[in-house]
């Protein structure tokens, strides 16, 4: 037999009379095809591996959808192409939802530095006079405009003005990081 007629019935053979053990005979004998064909597909040994055992476990689960009059080779390949079909899509999806696991190792301090922040902000806020928090909670905290605010607090401009520039003195003080200390 030459080489071409040994290459040939190697690659033809996955005609089957349909019995259980007749199938599970032949897809061993086509492991190393479709290990080929996944490493082609995969470019990747350790995937392509992956793919073909996914393959394998979806074809004996439903070995009751395979025609005994269609190829048994040609099934196995379409199996495994949408594997790694399949694959492609979680990883996809995988790369959307998960961060770097080194992400992980500073999970929850930014919430933590947040809070403590806040709760830094609010305890200067409550030192301050109430003249200078009330005019620094409605122009910075609220955002409303200066001509508002002092319409709210019933004041001239320059005193909600001078008001707001010794309120924020103040709150820069406390909160500098030399007055943490």
């Amino acid at each position: 037999m030459t080489w071409k007629n040994r290459h040939i019935a190697n690659v033809y053979p996955m005609n089957t009379n349909g019995t259980p053990e007749n199938v599970r005979e032949q897809l061993a004998e086509l492991l190393p095809r479709l290990r080929r064909f996944a490493r082609n597909l995969t470019r990747n040994p350790h995937d392509a591996d992956d793919v073909v055992q996914i393959a394998l476990e979806r074809a004996l689960a439903h070995l009751d959808q395979w025609r005994a009059d269609a190829r048994l080779d040609s099934w196995m390949f379409k199996i495994v192409r949408n594997a790694w079909i399949d694959e492609l899509r979680s990883r996809g999806r995988q790369a959307k939802i998960f961060v770097e696991a080194e992400a992980g190792e500073r999970v929850g301090e930014a919430l933590i530095e947040r809070a403590t922040d806040l709760m830094a902000v609010q305890s200067a806020m409550a030192r301050l006079p109430e003249e200078q928090r009330l005019a620094v909670g409605l122009v910075l905290v609220e955002g409303l405009p200066y001509k508002e605010a002092a319409e709210v607090l019933d004041i001239p401009i320059g005193t909600l003005t001078s008001r707001l520039a010794r309120g924020r003195e103040a709150l820069q003080a406390m909160l500098a990081p030399e007055a943490a200390v």
